[in-house]
């Protein structure tokens, strides 16, 4: 437990800081589910559509450290190559 009142602080921060990248890890979760959704239901405009919204939104998460650059990478790889797959089928 914090004594001081500069770790009480420290301890406020950390987490207001947990809640809010716990909401942006989520946004970017759920961008992606949008993605497979309209994958799996082998709409291909309506996937490519969502894989646009979902690019920044991985890409800027990235950015910020709330997810790793590989990880944001191989997202937007795997998604890519299911929705190339579903356009030439």
């Amino acid at each position: 437990m914090a004594n001081s009142p500069s770790a009480k602080k420290r301890a406020r921060q950390g987490e207001n800081r947990r809640q809010h990248n716990a909401s942006l890890r989520s946004f970017v979760r759920t961008s992606i589910k949008k993605v497979i959704a309209a994958i799996d239901a082998n709409d291909a405009e309506k996937a490519q559509v969502a894989y646009a919204a979902a690019v920044p939104v991985i890409d800027r998460m990235a950015d910020k450290g709330i997810i790793h650059k590989n990880k944001a990478a191989r997202h937007k790889s795997r998604l890519n190559t299911k929705i190339k797959a579903l356009a030439q089928a």
